[in-house]
């Protein structure tokens, strides 16, 4: 089975993506609801050595937007300092991503297939092929920062389920 590199990376970012859209929405009536301040999510974390929710949100970003511009420019890095935005805010800078993946032109990224990328961190150079760097490197941190941003929302009570971060599947039609 041959698929081509667009269909392999922005509609499985996009699938989570669109549901972590969902996540927020539902966290945020949650919030609502019960009279939480959802700035008070903002700068949760799981652990006291994990990263805030915040993070979460960019990292996803960062993991999906920003690893493809890594992978047409050769060079993925953290992504580094981000401005402390508010809830709503984050909702905005998720749906500014989806935005972005929607526009993509698949020829582009179907030319990002078999480039090479290094993923650098201070004096740490890893080289990826991009296609290694897509499944070996880029959807672990993306699965891993959307689960983690759901799971500090879902330590906070909100009602969230399995579909709500599944997005919605690609199925037949």
């Amino acid at each position: 089975m041959a698929i081509s590199f667009h269909e392999a990376s922005v509609p499985t970012y996009l699938q989570v993506i669109g549901g972590l859209t969902g996540v927020l929405e539902k966290g945020l009536g949650y919030c609502k609801e019960k009279g939480i301040d959802p700035e008070s999510i903002v700068e949760t974390r799981l652990a006291p050595d994990m990263l805030p929710f915040s993070f979460q949100i960019h990292s996803v970003v960062h993991h999906s937007v920003g690893a493809l511009e890594g992978m047409k420019t050769g060079i993925f890095r953290p992504p580094g300092e981000k401005p402390k935005l508010s809830y709503v805010q984050l909702q905005g800078v998720v749906a500014d991503a989806q935005a972005h993946l929607k526009n993509l032109a698949p020829a582009d990224v179907n030319a990002l297939e078999g480039k090479d990328v290094v993923f650098e961190f201070r004096s740490m150079k890893m080289p990826f092929t991009t296609t290694g760097f897509l499944f070996s490197f880029s959807f672990p941190n993306f699965f891993f920062h959307a689960s983690t941003a759901y799971d500090i929302l879902r330590s906070k009570g909100a009602p969230l389920g399995k579909r709500d971060f599944m997005g919605t599947p690609r199925v037949k039609s």
